[in-house]
C-alpha cells in the first residue's frame, strides 16, 4: 500500500514527525499537499464519517488517521517501528505524546495569546512565555528524556533498535536548536545521551538521503521559529 500523507506545504511542522517515520521505515507514501495545496483544502472539505480535525492525517485505504501520535501508533504497529509487545508499544506512544506536549509548548512561546493573531501582536506575552519555557520547561522535558535514556540505553524504548519516538526526539532537538540556539548551547552539555541519540538518528542509513534532500523542509514560519529576542542563555 502507498499511503497518502496530508500536511501543509512549505513548513515541516507536525507532518515532519510522520515523514521521518515513513522515510526511516522505507514505507511508500505520497506527500499530497506538496503536489497541490488546493488538493489539501479539497480533501479536508470532503464528507467523511470520521473526518480529520486538521493536518497531518494519513489515508490508508479506507482508514483516515489524524493526530501525529495516533498516526505514528498505527505505523509503529503495522511496520515494526515500535516494540512488538503491548507494554513496549504503549511506552513508545507515551513517549510520543510527551514529545507532542513539548512541541505544543514550543509553538505557544511565539503565540501565547491567540493562534490566529500575528506574533507581532503578542510580543509582550511572548517574552514572558519564552523566559518560562527556556528556564523551566526545556530543562524539565529534555532532562526527563535524558533520564529515560540513562535507564533504557541508547534508544528510548531500550533494545538494539530505534523506534518512531527516537526519530521524533531527533526532530525536537533540531527544532529547539533552530529556535533557541543560545539556550540549547547552555543545556546540551548536561544532555549527553539526548545529543548522542540525535547524532545516531542523523546517521541512520535509511535517513541519510532524505535528510540531505530538498524533500526535507527547512524551519521557518512553523512550530519552531527563531526570534532572537525570545532566546537567551
Amino acid at each position: 500500500m502507498t499511503y497518502d500523507l496530508w500536511y501543509w506545504d512549505g513548513i515541516p511542522g507536525r507532518g515532519e514527525f510522520v515523514r521521518l517515520a515513513l522515510e526511516a521505515g522505507g514505507i511508500r507514501y505520497r506527500d499530497r499537499a506538496r503536489e497541490s495545496e488546493e488538493a489539501l483544502m479539497a480533501d479536508l472539505g470532503r464528507e467523511r464519517e470520521r473526518p480529520p480535525f486538521a493536518p497531518p492525517y494519513l489515508v490508508a485505504g479506507d482508514l483516515v488517521i489524524g493526530q501525529t501520535a495516533n498516526i505514528l501508533l498505527f505505523l509503529g504497529e503495522r511496520h515494526g517501528l515500535a516494540p512488538e509487545d503491548q507494554a513496549g508499544r504503549l511506552w513508545v506512544n507515551q513517549l510520543q505524546l510527551t514529545i507532542m506536549d513539548l512541541v505544543a509548548e514550543a509553538h505557544d512561546v511565539h503565540h501565547p495569546v491567540a493562534v490566529e493573531r500575528y506574533y507581532e501582536d503578542q510580543k509582550g506575552p511572548a517574552l514572558l512565555r519564552a523566559r518560562s519555557f527556556r528556564e523551566h520547561r526545556m530543562p524539565k522535558f529534555l532532562g526527563w528524556f535524558e533520564r529515560v535514556l540513562e535507564w533504557q540505553g541508547r534508544w528510548l524504548a531500550g533494545g538494539g533498535r530505534w523506534s518512531y519516538a527516537d526519530l521524533s526526539l531527533f526532530q525536537v532537538v533540531e527544532g529547539l536548536r533552530f529556535a533557541f540556539p543560545r539556550r540549547m548551547a547552555t543545556l546540551e552539555p548536561k544532555l549527553g545521551r539526548v545529543v548522542a541519540l540525535h547524532e545516531a538518528v542523523a546517521s541512520l542509513n535509511a535517513l541519510r538521503e532524505y535528510l540531505s534532500s530538498d524533500r526535507r523542509l527547512p524551519f521557518g514560519d512553523g512550530i519552531f521559529r527563531h526570534y532572537p529576542e525570545l532566546d537567551g542563555d
